[in-house]
């Protein structure tokens, strides 16, 4: 089997072919919240790119271990404590609120999410290793701080490709300590006023983890000194990833070997962020809107495009997936359908928590044979969602042409095909995880009285009163509810 798959590398600053260091489990890390308030949009969208390349890459290698942190300790979670709500139970409950924005659009959960908190030891042995090989130094102030020497690193800047001479000053310690201004803080010693529980004792002094070097750790722990995908948004580039890389690997460690990075959310132009004061709270957005609308919207752009929304990007999106759910909730009214539809929902029900378990199957078997070749395609051409989107739309219009030529045989085919890539890609209408608590009670209420006027039709055409026929047929129509007359009976889909 021959995968062609290609992703944009930040570091070559190029298309890669995608060859992973084992292809029986693709390693993959990206940088998850730092959990001081509620996630915005954007920190959805940025999941959700990662979500859709695991997805992709779990269907063509067959197995993915993802690790995706979280930043429980840090300066701002501590800004933002309170006296009634202490750093770290505001860290955990700002934790679950993510976890409910990334399920909600069907964000599949990690691998392993560790916790910062939970890896001190390790980024202290990290820190030490550093120390002893020369790339890092404590504070000549004597404060406890501990730095990365970026002048002692040569390839310090490769990622972003700048020379340590053009950068700005790093922010993120006390610069009376350093020898360069642009070393970063490997280890912060406390300060007085700060919670005396966000410390921990180490060789240097009490304190706690710069906010780079924690990654490293994690990272290490669970994939290993070299990995295949550093995963994280483009605002993360530096200097959080440059100086990951230049710790990493200034240890000894090979680390990353593709870097992949998505565009963000803008407004205005101008970068979403809780900063400046622009952003839009993903709760806020899923309140409003269907969640696989959200999920539809955020993914139907390149994942490396910068996406400005608007309210048009929910209507259109709605209006994509009605004509998707519309053809197929048609196609599964085909009499050699209704068994195969039944049992893939049932067996999506039961699958939940293995789901791309289950795409991965053999990539020359049936499975993936119902894909498409130019889906494939977009999806191996650096995660080309948008135009994987019009193959599953041009299927749709040729799933409905074929019902509307009775070609059964051609209406079927498409099915299947639509159902495989809206599957890989998470936006399937008819998958139980997008039927909300309540949907079961107003379809079921939708039904009967749908129901009730099919019967009433059917009864005046056999009274052969065509003009009552006419009316309910035209009052069904004006609700937005399409009939559809078939050997075996009348059925109806909301029109999309």
């Amino acid at each position: 089997m021959t995968v062609t798959l290609r992703l944009h590398d930040t570091r070559a600053q190029q298309l890669r072919d995608f060859v992973p260091i084992d292809p029986s489990n693709v390693t993959m890390y990206v940088c998850g919240p730092t959990v001081q308030s509620g996630p915005h949009i954007g920190h959805v969208r940025a999941a959700l790119s990662f979500d859709l390349l695991r997805r992709w890459l779990q269907r063509r290698f067959g197995r993915v271990t993802f690790v995706r942190n979280v930043t429980d300790i840090d300066d701002k979670v501590l800004d933002n404590a309170t006296d009634g709500e202490p750093w770290w139970a505001l860290a955990y409950r700002i934790e679950q609120e993510f976890s409910q924005a990334y399920a909600a659009v069907g964000i599949l959960s990690p691998t392993c999410e560790p916790r910062a908190t939970g890896f001190i030891p390790q980024m202290q042995e990290l820190i030490a290793q550093l120390i002893e090989r020369g790339h890092a130094y404590p504070a000549a102030d004597g404060s406890g701080d501990v730095y990365f020497d970026v002048r002692s690193w040569p390839a310090y800047g490769e990622l972003t490709r700048q020379s340590v001479d053009a950068m700005e000053a790093a922010v993120d310690a006390d610069p009376r300590g350093k020898r360069n201004p642009q070393d970063f803080a490997l280890w912060k010693a406390a300060k007085p006023g700060e919670q005396a529980d966000a410390a921990w004792d180490s060789p240097w002094g009490s304190g706690r983890p710069g906010w780079h070097i924690e990654c490293s750790a994690m990272a290490k722990r669970y994939l290993g000194a070299e990995f295949d995908i550093h995963g994280g948004g483009l605002d993360l580039r530096f200097p959080h990833h440059e100086n990951e890389l230049a710790q990493s690997t200034a240890a000894g460690d090979g680390f990353a070997r593709y870097w992949v990075h998505n565009g963000l959310v803008t407004v205005g132009g101008q970068k979403m962020a809780k900063s400046l004061g622009n952003f839009t709270l993903a709760s806020d957005v899923l309140d409003e809107h269907d969640p696989l609308v959200v999920r539809y919207a955020l993914a139907a752009a390149h994942y490396r495009s910068s996406l400005d929304l608007s309210e048009s990007s929910w209507t259109e999106a709605e209006a994509a997936l009605g004509r998707i759910r519309s053809f197929l909730e048609r196609a599964q009214h085909l009499p050699e359908q209704n068994d195969i539809a039944r049992a893939q929902h049932e067996a999506q029900a039961d699958a939940r928590g293995t789901l791309l378990s289950s795409h991965a199957a053999d990539l020359d078997g049936a499975a993936t044979a119902s894909i498409p070749g130019s889906f494939a395609d977009a999806m191996d051409g650096d995660l080309g969602v948008p135009q994987a989107l019009a193959v599953v739309h041009d299927t749709v219009r040729r799933g409905n042409r074929a019902m509307d030529d009775d070609d059964a045989a051609g209406a079927e085919r498409a099915l299947n095909e639509a159902t495989a890539m809206l599957d890989v890609l998470g936006l399937n209408p008819l998958d139980p995880q997008w039927r909300r608590a309540d949907d079961s009670t107003t379809a079921s209420a939708l039904d009967g009285l749908v129901q009730t006027m099919i019967s009433q039709r059917a009864q005046a055409r056999a009274d052969k009163d065509w003009a009552a026929a006419d009316r309910i047929r035209d009052a069904i129509a004006a609700a937005g509810i399409i009939l559809e007359d078939t050997s075996d009976g009348t059925h109806w889909s909301i029109d999309g």
